[in-house]
């Protein structure tokens, strides 16, 4: 089984609904994408705008200003690379020159339509996420005849606009985007059906930290979701997804090598079979 990339998040926003207002400053952030890596993750997801259900949108000048200063100061001192999540082509382009090495837009390509431009021109890695509208109106977009294939078949739309303005198709991974435009049922019913996803033959990336449909199950607030967060991430790893987004790098990290281990020990019973 193929080893999992895990890939840290750091938030440097406000209103993040787990780690919102947490990380003051470029050392404040430095450090803590150092703890992550020294964890196990081998990217770091730097933000500057919140895509929590009813977020509104922050203008392109202050989003700069929260991430840029840590991408130049990350880039070359990090090692490892970075991923910016923005859904904005002049953000992009400027973390991109800064340093980032890949675009995490949560909008699939759709907000912006610059933005596939600039993903085709750098030659960046790009993570085309499946959204229906925005954060502001994704609640009330939850329409599904069936989640995996519709979801699936809407990826793969954008995929194909995507490899249709340049982007490079080795360069793509696909995000089933857990909780945007999803009940907390539909996203279950997803993450219990994503070799649907997968089928599409690119990298699957799976974000489910702390999410709502956690709590749905689970019952409980974000700050007592990380024992489900695992159990997603197991899942979605025995399902085909082998990147995974998380607050959390250290257990995530630990519960993937326990699954590739265990699934490796199985391949390789049957194959002495």
């Amino acid at each position: 089984m193929e080893r999992a990339l895990v890939v840290g998040i750091l938030n440097l926003t406000p209103d993040s609904f787990w780690d919102g207002g947490r990380v003051h400053g470029v050392e404040a952030a430095l450090a803590a994408a150092r703890a992550m890596v020294a964890s196990g993750a081998g990217m770091i997801d730097v933000g500057g705008e919140s895509t929590r259900p009813g977020a509104g949108e922050v203008p392109p000048g202050e989003e700069m200003s929260r991430i840029l200063p840590f991408i130049e100061a990350a880039a070359e001192s990090l090692g490892v690379p970075i991923s910016v999540d923005t859904r904005k082509a002049v953000v992009a382009r400027a973390a991109l020159d800064a340093g980032a090495a890949v675009i995490n837009d949560v909008s699939g390509l759709a907000h912006d339509p610059s933005m596939a431009g600039v993903v085709a021109g750098s030659g960046a890695g790009v993570v085309i996420m499946h959204m229906r509208g925005t954060p502001e109106t994704m609640a009330g977009l939850t329409d599904y005849g069936h989640p995996g294939a519709d979801v699936a078949r809407e990826l793969r739309g954008a995929v194909e606009r995507a490899l249709a303005a340049g982007v490079d198709p080795a360069a793509v991974v696909v995000d089933p985007g857990l909780g945007f435009a999803k009940t907390p049922e539909q996203t279950l019913a997803l993450l219990g059906d994503l070799s649907t996803v997968t089928a599409l033959g690119y990298p699957v990336l799976v974000g489910p930290s702390r999410k709502s449909f956690i709590g749905r199950v689970a019952g409980v607030d974000p700050g007592d979701r990380l024992p489900g967060t695992i159990a997603a991430c197991v899942m979605a790893y025995l399902e085909g997804a082998r990147i995974f987004r998380v607050h959390d790098v250290d257990p995530v990290v630990q519960a993937l090598a326990v699954a590739r281990a265990a699934g490796e020990s199985r391949t390789n019973r049957s194959g002495a079979a």
